[in-house]
């Protein structure tokens, strides 16, 4: 079921329940036992809550009797709470050229410490064209420097890789400051 773009996977309540019999557990948490499905309903409707099916993949399935709207809710702020702690870490990309100058260089590792400082990793590329394949030993140099304008703010991830026309690095925010 999808409510407010959170997602709970659905219980089967009640009458929902195929199963002849179910291992029952009244809304206090004890165990009644093993009982027909019949009978747990009708427990579960003199005290004017719902037959859930906890565990439906037991022999026989686990039932609760419970408040399923107020379960559904607790679960549903639970899964909001969770949402929030979580912190989703993004890769921004740079790219470089072996003949970069050394201001443009400058400029590129600032915005590569403003990435680092938010918690992003940074992917740095150096493309080489035509005969700049030759001389990949350049962009080894030109990526040695960027990580010496940005080693107070971040780590090399993964170490310079050449793959295809590009060498690629990855740099990740220093989390010992």
């Amino acid at each position: 079921m999808l409510w407010r773009c959170l997602e709970i996977k659905e219980l089967q309540i009640n009458e929902e329940i195929r199963e002849k019999e179910v291992r029952l557990i009244d809304d206090e948490g004890n165990q009644v036992g093993v009982v027909p499905k019949a009978r747990a309903l009708e427990m579960a409707y003199e005290k004017k809550l719902d037959l859930v099916s906890v565990a439906p993949n037991s022999k026989p399935p686990v039932c609760r009797i419970m408040d399923y709207g107020k379960y559904r809710y607790e679960m549903m702020k639970k899964e909001k709470e969770a949402k929030k702690k979580q912190k989703v870490i993004s890769v921004k990309e740079l790219r470089l050229t072996p003949n970069i100058e050394a201001h443009d260089l400058q400029t590129k590792a600032n915005n590569a410490i403003k990435f680092l400082d938010n918690g992003d990793r940074v992917k740095v590329s150096v493309r080489f064209r035509g005969r700049e394949m030759g001389h990949t030993e350049i962009g080894k140099e030109v990526l040695g420097d960027f990580v010496n304008l940005v080693s107070e703010h971040g780590v090399v991830d993964k170490k310079p890789k050449m793959e295809g026309r590009s060498m690629v690095m990855f740099l990740s925010p220093d989390t010992d400051k």
